[in-house]
């Protein structure tokens, strides 16, 4: 199960998380959503483990729980397809905004 972990401290590591969750059962990865320019931490991340219930226990226990001074919300991660598309800027306009 994918498990979405948010309200992170920006100081949390991957190896916090990873034995945060590692109490409950086996952990298949953890990654933590960084910025693509500055590569700091956007405070989320994602805790992937294989066995469900271990998972939900991990889920139910680590949910609202302090970490690094922040409570963290803990949910089964939802899948892109159920997010709502973003609408972004970008060369509309007849011409794409180009210069002849």
């Amino acid at each position: 199960m994918n498990i979405y972990v948010g309200n992170l401290s920006y100081g949390v590591t991957e190896d916090e998380l990873r034995e945060a969750f590692g109490a409950y059962g086996e952990i298949s990865s953890v990654s933590l959503i960084s910025d693509k320019f500055s590569g700091q931490s956007k405070g989320f991340g994602f805790v992937e483990m294989p066995n469900n219930s271990e998972a939900d226990a991990a889920i139910k226990a680590l949910n609202e729980t302090p970490l690094k001074g922040r409570n963290m919300r803990v949910n089964q991660a939802k899948p892109r397809t159920d997010r709502p598309q973003r609408s972004g800027g970008g060369g509309g306009g007849p011409g794409g905004g180009r210069r002849y």
